[in-house]
């Protein structure tokens, strides 16, 4: 392929004269040699191949069909087109219109008879070539036109002709598979042509080839185009698969049957990547059967039974070895010593890959070698496997396979072209294909599918015999670096999103001798993907392949839960991944922190990764680890300096924090800062000394600094660390509060962004440890002195022209986010100029006509309006309030739910203040009216909006006065406001909606103003949570409304005694249906149900009067109230212990926590139900009736107190 590349340069020049240069003398003095682009000389002049395109396609128009020379001029003129070269690449100049090559063959094909089979023959190489090379869109009459000519083609002429028509035809439909409707039937059809030719019978494997292409391309989607009909894409899959599965005839040539299977797989991966695709019985285990197969196509050594279909199993599938064919054995079991100490390339990789796949121990062996590290820094194996090898040869026998000796593809270009070369070269295509193939599968299938299938393609650890051929093999042993990348893509996809499926993993216990549990298989496939990409990422030579393995291994961390398993996994791999941080490959670096990323997020806190921070850059302790500075120097450290380490400030080099020689103190240790945080420092600050990198990211005193991705991903392991990791990073507070305000300073958006987004993360994390809910020592908190003083320094920096900066709208966004993480106490104690800045700055944003920014400056008010020392500020409530309510009428969605979000937090503020009769006194009547009627217009909105709008409505009518609610003007709005709390409790809404609707009439009912005896709204309110709280499925809506219902302080509330006893008979329905759920998500909250009906009922017996006697008897006499009753001792026992039940009870105005306090108040009950008297009409059925319910109680405490 190289060589015939290179043929193209001498005959792309001799279209015109070459420039004449000016000889050169050669001199120490002379410019250096700049090499022109290809072809840039004669950019301006007009190419030959577009004055020869014209010149043809205008003698072609000129031809009639019954000139009596067509057929000559057809040939010659057809010649002639034929020998041009239309690609771009050699041919910049080329200005081809695509309707004008269109009309030519369109006019061609008119002119060409199917009798004229040499002409038919160059008229359908002529398609090939322009379409091909040209790459042009054809309008919907040149594809049928074309069409209709190739498939007339395919039936009136000769046999012969028909791999050049095939071969027009798969460039026609190329990406137009839906656009050939009205031809599919008879190409894909019950006996359509491409289904004969594609059949594993046809003798022709030429025309096989060719017609599996066809149908390739006319699966093939392109993006943002309708898929194929489903019945053309089954036909198609079946057709691949069977091709997949079939044998090879016995007279074909190997590399023609390669080329066959090399289609199929093409097609295959088009119908699984062209739309959703749902497999049909065993078909997805024979795909994956075959895809197992075509794997290892090729591969020395591997002669195995393989099996036609896979079945999903939770135990690995080993392949069975043939009897014929005993494996080989090495010659010895052991490597010699001077060979698995070897620095060079071959005797390391060799006895590792032994060590690595027939000995537990080959990874800590491997990781002994102090070398290994050289070999990435000098980039000793950039040049593929072979540069290593050609240095010296291994002492002792080779322990390592031929077929794993040829460094990558290139290899496969035998200068004298022999078919093995090509035989490789193909094989080695078709793993790759194959590969894509099984990529596709696992993206387009349900991730509870593909977990039956991975122990077949991922191993759990070695148990003797031959190891399990998997995609670890090929990632340890395959000789070509591109399916090395593409096995390492497919595990990474697998790994993806496998969270909850790893979780089960766990090894912590010793494992059980009379089986092996589930979770201790998982565990074990863990460890073992751990070993072998290991050895894979100490084996790689490609830095495209090596990237591919460091991406896939933070795929792994990302989703393993090393909390459920042994310690030791990750600190090896984090010790080893040092030498690459320093790795010439930008992409390398880039994936390498990528993975540190990785391992501080992963369920942090981790122990083991709190462990591995404190240890000193250059600690090389007993694990038997090498760090880089161990045996070569830092690339980042500049001659002659050589001070000792000392806590990280952004003006120190990375250099000074890796010398690993240097003793330190416990209190040194504690104290200083994590290596990592270091690195991360040094990497987005300092100048790289490496100039081989081609990127920059800007300079600075003539100094290039780290490439763009490299500090970019620097900074997001910063905010990972100080995230997950604060309590060690805390320390170092001001300087990463410095390295963000370098990074607002710079003039690139993206560094910009992201030091943004780090002084947001630190805001967050100050917040956190200052929640009293959280009970972080005061002595382990940041000074509050010490973040007061942050963010002066901050807010007096570039993060003001970062909030101003309107050709950059993500920066403002991310800017407003940073001044809504400032710690309220801080807020109150920084200058009262600075905190105006922020109240004034955020006020101005939210008329910005970019939504991104107005949707974050609403919600930083919306943050700030629960600041202790703002929310008692009448005026920047009523400030804040206008701006919100001019925000919900916004047309994006978005900033309608953030502003329906800040205006419940600002009604949060104002419940808060409620107590403050001056607050209550000083705002405005109209402003509160337009609040209640913005929040009733919210609640119509989409659900996003809804929630949060009737959370403020609840507030509202929790907060207006006794002189607000007898306003004429409040009357309408409140009725109204009231009516859409119901509506919404009533609806079809998401949960989320309908509990906090709940909630919020619940808030509205301790309102002692609001006239719930006597409006005509409060039946409809009591009504609508009577329904739900027996009949909802969601047990949180049934909670939510249950604590509402027992609000009311007194009787009068509740209304008359039918509505009493309506809300009486509802949660005692509620009670006996507690547990009446098919879904387990819901029965979780089962208990807090009981624990909050519970509490409602007692409730009403505490309130009830003696015209409610009656109702109660009947409820308590029978089997309901047997029911009742043994719920009721639970919940005063605390038997029945729900935490979000307990809450409930305190949101409900219930004292009573502890058995204790819950049965005095049931004594009270009792108190005071005896001191009832029964009024005239009906006296002596509501005293029998009272004296029911009394015993009924009395029995009760008496059972309560037993012990």
């Amino acid at each position: 392929m190289a060589a015939h590349t290179g043929s193209f340069a001498p005959s792309s020049m001799s279209r015109s004269d070459a420039p004449v240069f000016p000889p050169v003398p050669l001199s120490a003095e002379a410019a250096p040699f700049t090499p022109l682009v290809a072809d840039s000389w004669r950019l301006g002049s007009s190419s030959d191949v577009d004055k020869q395109f014209s010149r043809c396609a205008a003698k072609l128009r000129a031809l009639r069909a019954d000139s009596s020379q067509l057929r000559e001029q057809l040939n010659l003129l057809l010649d002639q087109l034929l020998s041009e070269n239309y690609s771009k690449t050699l041919e910049p100049n080329i200005s081809i219109r695509p309707e004008d090559m269109c009309s030519l063959l369109k006019h061609v094909s008119c002119l060409v008879p199917l009798s004229q089979e040499h002409l038919v023959i160059k008229l359908c190489q002529l398609v090939h070539h322009l379409l091909n090379q040209l790459k042009v869109i054809m309008d919907e009459r040149t594809l049928d036109v074309l069409l209709t000519y190739t498939t007339s083609a395919l039936k009136v002429c000769s046999t012969w002709t028909h791999s050049d028509v095939l071969l027009a035809l798969s460039t026609i439909v190329y990406g137009n598979g839906p656009q050939c409707h009205q031809h599919l039937r008879e190409l894909l059809g019950e006996d359509g042509v491409l289904l004969q030719y594609s059949s594993p019978s046809q003798p022709n494997v030429e025309l096989r080839r060719v017609a599996l292409t066809c149908m390739a391309n006319i699966c093939l989607r392109i993006p943002g185009q309708a898929p194929l009909d489903d019945q053309y894409r089954s036909v198609s899959f079946r057709v691949f698969l069977k091709t997949l599965h079939s044998p090879k005839p016995p007279d074909t040539d190997e590399l023609f049957y390669c080329m066959v299977i090399q289609a199929a797989l093409k097609g295959l991966q088009c119908c699984l990547s062209g739309g959703k695709w749902k497999f049909v019985g065993e078909e997805l285990g024979s795909a994956l059967a075959a895809l197992k197969r075509l794997m290892f196509q090729g591969t020395p050594g591997v002669n195995v039974e393989w099996p036609t279909v896979l079945y999903p199993a939770p135990l690995p599938q080993y392949e069975g070895l043939p009897a014929a064919k005993p494996a080989e054995t090495p010659q010895s079991s052991e490597p010699p010593k001077d060979a698995a100490v070897s620095g060079k390339t071959s005797g390391v990789r060799q006895a590792f890959i032994y060590l690595g796949i027939h000995s537990n121990k080959g990874l800590l062996k491997i990781i002994n070698c102090k070398t290994v590290p050289s070999l990435q820094k000098g980039g000793g194996r950039e040049g593929g496997r072979g540069e290593g090898e050609s240095l010296s040869k291994p002492s002792g026998p080779s322990l390592y396979p031929s077929w794993k000796r040829v460094s990558s593809d290139s290899e496969f270009s035998d200068p004298e072209g022999s078919a093995q070369s090509k035989l490789r070269l193909y094989n080695a295509r078709i793993r790759q294909g194959a590969l894509h193939c099984l990529l596709a599968v696992v993206k387009g299938l349900e991730k509870r599918t593909l977990y039956g299938y991975w122990s077949s393609f991922i191993p759990d650890s070695p148990i003797g015999g031959p190891p399990p051929l998997t995609l670890i093999t090929i990632i340890l042993k395959d000789p070509s670096p591109k399916v090395r990348a593409c096995a390492l893509q497919v595990l990474s996809a697998m790994l993806d999103g496998s969270r909850q499926f790893l979780a089960v993993a766990e090894d912590t216990a010793s494992p059980r001798k009379s089986y092996t549990p589930f979770s201790f298989l998982l565990a074990n496939a863990i460890r073992e993907l751990h070993r072998a990409l290991t050895l894979a990422l100490l084996a790689e030579t490609s830095h495209q392949t090596l990237t591919q393995v460091i991406k896939c291994l933070a795929h792994l961390v990302a989703n393993a839960p090393y909390h459920r398993l042994r310690p030791g996994l990750l600190s090896p791999l984090w010790k080893q991944m040092r030498p690459y941080v320093r790795h010439r490959d930008v992409n390398v670096r880039v994936s390498v922190l990528t993975l540190y990323g990785a391992l501080v997020t992963t369920q942090a806190p981790l122990p083991e990764i709190q462990l591995l921070l404190r240890q000193p850059e250059g600690n090389n302790s007993s694990t038997g680890s090498f760090t880089p500075q161990d045996s070569v120097l830092s690339w980042r450290q500049r001659d002659g300096e050589s001070t000792p380490p000392t806590p990280v400030k952004p003006s120190q080099r990375s250099s000074q924090t890796h010398s690993p020689h240097v003793l330190r103190t416990p209190e040194e240790v504690d104290s200083a800062p994590p290596w990592l945080l270091q690195l991360c420092v040094a990497l987005v600050t300092q100048p790289r000394e490496d100039q081989s990198d081609s990127e920059g990211a800007g300079t600075e005193g003539g100094a290039a600094l780290e490439p763009s991705p490299v500090r970019l991903e620097a900074l997001q392991v910063m905010s990972y660390l100080v995230r997950g990791y604060f309590s060690l990073a805390q320390a170092c507070l001001c300087e990463i509060g410095q390295v963000s305000a370098r990074c607002l300073g710079e003039t690139e958006p993206s560094i910009q962004l992201h030091g943004a987004k780090l002084l947001e993360e630190l805001g967050t994390v100050i917040i956190h440890q200052y929640r009293a809910e959280n009970n972080v020592p005061e002595s382990l908190r940041v000074p509050m002195s010490q973040v007061v003083l942050f963010w002066s320094d901050v807010l007096s920096g570039p993060l003001n022209a970062a909030l101003q900066s309107e050709q950059h709208p993500t920066l403002q966004t991310s800017a407003c986010d940073t001044l809504s993480s400032i710690l309220p106490q801080a807020f109150a104690q920084l200058p009262d100029k600075t905190q105006m800045m922020c109240i004034t700055v955020l006020l101005g944003l939210t008329y910005s006509e970019n939504y991104l920014v107005k949707t974050a400056a609403v919600r930083a008010l919306g943050v700030y309006i629960l600041f202790p020392c703002l929310r008692e500020d009448v005026m920047f409530v009523a400030d804040t309030a206008n701006t919100i309510l001019a925000a919900l009428d916004d047309r994006s969605p978005n900033v309608r739910a953030k502003a329906a979000w800040s205006l419940g937090n600002l009604t949060d503020a104002l419940i808060v203040n409620i107590v403050g009769v001056d607050f209550q006194e000083e705002l405005s009547d109209m402003l509160l009216l337009k609040m209640l009627q913005a929040a009733t217009r919210a609640s119509a909105d989409k659900d996003r909006v809804k929630s949060n709008a009737v959370r403020a409505l609840g507030n509202l009518l929790h907060f207006l006065r006794q002189s607000q609610l007898t306003r004429s003007a409040f009357q309408r709005p409140l009725e109204d406001a009231v009516l859409a709390l119901v509506k919404t409790v009533q609806s079809e809404a998401t949960m989320k909606v309908r509990w906090n609707a709940c909630y919020a009439l619940g808030n509205a009912f301790r309102n002692p103003a609001l006239p719930l005896d006597s409006a005509p709204w409060s039946g409809d309110a009591f009504s609508s949570l009577c329904h739900v709280v027996s009949s909802c499925k969601n047990f949180k809506v049934r909670i939510k409304s249950a604590a509402a219902l027992a609000i009311p302080a007194n009787r009068g509330c509740y209304g008359d005694s039918k509505r009493f006893s309506c809300v009486w008979r509802s949660l005692a329905k509620a009670l006996e249906n507690s547990e009446d759920t098919n879904d387990f998500f819901e029965y979780r909250y089962s208990d807090s149900l009981r624990h909050t009906l519970s509490h409602a009922l007692l409730h009403l017996l505490s309130v009830s009067q003696s015209q409610d006697m009656p109702s109660l008897e009947a409820s308590l006499a029978g089997e309901e109230g047997r029911n009742i009753k043994e719920h009721l001792i639970k919940y005063l026992r605390a038997e029945e212990r729900g935490g979000e039940g307990a809450e409930e009870e305190k949101e409900a105005g219930g004292d009573s926590v502890t058995p204790q306090q819950r049965i005095r108040g049931l004594q009270q009950t009792l108190i005071k139900l005896k001191e009832l008297e029964a009024e005239e009409e009906g006296r002596e059925e509501e005293e029998r009736s009272k004296e029911m319910v009394v015993n009924f109680l009395e029995d009760l405490l008496q059972t309560c107190k037993e012990p």
